[in-house]
């Protein structure tokens, strides 16, 4: 458990630096250029999600300890694989990459008020799997300070940043395999019984949140390609940072369990969304796809 404590920020490190290789300070101002879908697609995953989320780890019963992991999953930001799925299936990455940045920022504040709340129902009042003061600050370091010095590398460094960005992304999804490995590893003489625990919720969770982040901007009238970023961003959560937080930090290798069930889970989830999504806008009436494309 020492060594997860220490290996699994450093592995969440790298993850986050990467991130931040791609954003500028400018993918923070878009928020104002574009503020009804950064606002519709955020409120869904910060709002919604975890009240949704709540209702199916009751629905289906899961013990507390793995109730607290799946909302742990859901309180964490999306993570980098939307931009890519977002990409091959037609969203507009440069919304991915700012609600990307701006979740991630937030959620230090949102994702540690959700696990204190999660813990203290499910497990009860003074239980101490809650994030305190101190490992609140672990999740700001984790967090926002690889970042920051990804977009500083950037900012000084624009040619070294480009021409790191894909190792670190192929790096990124390497490193949650083996996470997803190392926490299966760690309860391998119970992981059968946990995926039939978890993984119909995370199934669950994973179909309302890809519906969720596609149909609720829709209905708030965002251009299509805007919701297929919503859709892929509010689906495609970082279940490193949650694995990271479950092990390395509250030092509960149960906890991770959801975490690890929604990441190896979510990739095909999202790739099954997206040919629904792309065969949805090729049947589409040509006239509303043609007046949406005069509005990006």
């Amino acid at each position: 458990m020492d060594l997860a404590a220490v290996t699994l920020p450093l592995a969440l490190a790298v993850i986050m630096f990467g991130l931040g290789l791609g954003l500028t300070p400018a993918d923070f101002r878009r928020v104002l250029a574009r503020p009804k879908a950064t606002v519709v697609a955020l409120c869904c995953q910060m709002l919604l999600l975890p009240a949704l989320c709540f209702g199916l780890v009751l629905a289906f019963g899961l013990t507390p300890v793995l109730a607290v992991g799946m909302m742990l999953v859901v309180a964490s930001p999306g993570g980098t694989a939307a931009n890519l799925f977002s990409h091959l299936y037609g969203g507009d990455v440069a919304l991915n990459v700012t609600l990307t940045a701006v979740n991630s920022v937030l959620s230090v504040v949102t994702l540690p008020i959700v696990l204190n709340l999660s813990a203290q129902y499910f497990l009860g009042e003074g239980t101490e799997l809650g994030l305190q003061f101190t490992k609140t600050l672990q999740v700001f370091a984790i967090v926002l300070i690889p970042v920051a010095v990804g977009m500083y590398v950037r900012a000084r460094a624009p040619h070294f940043a480009r021409r790191a960005d894909r190792p670190v992304k192929i790096a990124s999804v390497v490193i949650l395999v083996l996470i997803i490995a190392g926490a299966a590893l760690q309860e391998r003489g119970n992981m059968l019984d946990y995926l039939r625990s978890t993984g119909p919720v995370a199934l669950a969770l994973l179909v309302l949140s890809l519906s969720v982040g596609y149909w609720v901007p829709r209905l708030a009238k965002v251009e299509r390609g805007q919701a297929i970023a919503s859709c892929m961003e509010i689906g495609l959560h970082n279940t490193t940072l949650a694995i990271t937080i479950a092990m390395g930090i509250l030092h509960n290798t149960e906890m991770a369990v959801p975490g690890a069930t929604y990441g190896a889970l979510m990739f095909f989830a999202a790739a099954v969304a997206g040919l629904f999504l792309r065969r949805a806008t090729r049947t589409a009436p040509s006239a509303p796809a043609a007046s949406e494309s005069e509005h990006p």
